[in-house]
């Protein structure tokens, strides 16, 4: 035989792969030229296709984490001696890697001596990650989050989990999780790293909303599914930085509508955004905000943070950013929205923004937008601009001023200017803006509104002729806009 070395084992047309190699330079997956003849583990090799779940997988995964746990530690304690510094997140992942290299050459060789099945080299890679994952990332999660096309993650359960790409396609995915206890204890590890605050995730808090190290946001809830299953969604925002032309390149905003809602953000209109959930309406804020004057003060308040203005000083350079806060075991300790709206009134801001109107804290805003802080924003789950004057009375009569439901409309009208609502195109795929509400009065039982852009029959806003009354106009006119633009019944979409 050349060379000294064995023969290799004639595989099916199924088992061939790049990694195996002609007789002359025949190397295993992952240990190197195979021994010599004599050596126990000159004999043909047993098959390497193994599934990721099989008994072979498993070995090598418990092995790999044995090592792991307990070289790692002590690697970066003498390498810490060594430098006289404390080692980074990437050079821990990096003495990870290097420590799981030299173990997979030794699981190997203990396997062929065993005459054991050997995992094919994608197999040894994907539990080579999955297990620096578990260590440094989210585990199973982590490869769906490295996954650029992957909009939205519903698991119902550890093993069924399904998600939403930026096309619109649906699809079921790999488990991300072995056990229902494993998927629990990532989310508690989660937790406990979130961004501001430790949030509880246990029997006595069964529920945690809390955003990831990437800017996505998780959701889950233990013991109230079907089977007492931990389930999670977890939505992305591709988009941390947008702009309005970004959006009308994305087909979101026509020409027109891009004048449209810059003006209304240069004449310090209140907004409220609405539309379903993925809509687009963290990203329209966030295109919005953008328009503003980079050295102005902004105050958000959010459920968990989400919208993340404060990360680029460039484009907003004064900002702080409320989170509420849960419980604790106690049970005290809670901050409210509706607090911290009325918290962020005493910082001195030239425009607060709400990520979400869940509840009372929709009479504190509408109380910011009306006493001096015009140019002020917030989001809304809301299926119409029109439903959203509902969903706003209905909020506000949970909160502690229990304001009756004229009350209430008064001060709507009185804080927003205008609504802005967005929808799924007729492909399901586009976000699109689809109608826009200029709030004009109170009458009674119901807010008194304008549509000045209305939805077509693709979903898509057109600008209504004469529809907005002839001071706004002026004050938008005022700032640059012109008002040409609402002439056209078709709007300015490209055809």
């Amino acid at each position: 035989m050349p060379n000294g070395y064995p023969p290799p084992v004639p595989l099916r047309p199924s088992q061939q792969h790049a990694n195996w190699q002609q007789p002359s330079t025949h190397r295993h997956p992952s240990t190197g030229p195979a021994p010599l003849p004599g050596h126990p583990a000159a004999q043909p090799y047993p098959p390497v296709e193994e599934p990721l779940d099989s008994a072979a997988a498993a070995r090598l995964r418990q092995h790999l984490r044995d090592k792991l746990g307990t070289e790692l530690p002590q690697r970066v304690d003498a390498e810490q001696r060594r430098a006289g510094a404390a080692l980074t997140r990437e050079g821990r992942r990096e003495l990870a890697r290097e420590i799981l290299d030299d173990a997979v050459q030794v699981h190997v060789e203990a396997e062929l001596e065993a005459n054991h099945h050997l995992v094919g080299r994608d197999v040894e890679q994907h539990v080579i990650t999955e297990v620096i994952n578990e260590l440094f990332g989210m585990a199973g999660l982590q490869p769906l989050l490295d996954d650029g096309g992957v909009e939205t993650i519903n698991a119902n359960r550890f093993d069924r989990v399904f998600v939403q790409y930026n096309d619109g396609r649906r699809a079921k995915v790999a488990p991300i999780a072995g056990s229902n206890e494993e998927l629990t204890d990532l989310i508690r590890l989660l937790a406990a790293r979130a961004s501001s605050q430790e949030r509880r995730f246990d029997h006595g808090s069964p529920a945690v909303n809390l955003q990831l190290p990437g800017g996505e946001r998780l959701f889950a809830v233990m013991g109230l599914t079907a089977g007492g299953m931990t389930s999670l969604s977890i939505r992305r925002h591709g988009y941390l930085t947008v702009t309005l032309p970004e959006l009308r390149k994305r087909g979101t905003v026509d020409p027109g509508l891009e004048a449209f809602l810059r003006a209304l953000v240069r004449a310090r209109k209140n907004v409220l955004i609405t539309g379903g959930a993925g809509a687009g309406k963290t990203t329209l804020l966030r295109a919005l905000a953008s328009e503003m004057d980079p050295l102005e003060r902004i105050v958000t308040i959010e459920d968990a943070f989400e919208l993340g203005l404060e990360i680029d000083p460039d484009i907003h350079a004064d900002v702080t950013a409320f989170q509420a806060r849960e419980a604790n075991v106690e049970g005290a300790g809670a901050i409210s929205q509706a607090e911290l709206v009325r918290w962020g009134l005493r910082m001195s801001p030239d425009r607060v923004i709400v990520g979400e109107i869940r509840g009372p804290e929709v009479i504190p805003m509408c109380n910011a937008m009306s006493q001096g802080n015009d140019g002020s924003m917030a989001t809304l789950h809301a299926s119409s601009s029109r439903i959203a004057f509902t969903r706003l009375a209905s909020y506000a009569a949970q909160g502690v001023e229990r304001l009756p439901l004229d009350a209430t409309n008064l001060l709507v009208a009185s804080a927003v200017h205008f609504v802005v609502h967005l929808a799924r195109g007729t492909d399901r795929k586009a976000r699109v803006v689809s109608s826009i509400r200029e709030v004009v009065g109170a009458d009674g039982p119901q807010v008194v509104s304008n549509e000045v852009y209305r939805p077509g029959a693709d979903r898509r806003a057109r600008p209504v002729a004469g529809s907005m009354r002839t001071d706004t106009l002026d004050d938008l006119v005022d700032v640059g806009f012109d008002p040409g633009l609402l002439e056209e019944p078709e709007g300015w979409w490209p055809l």
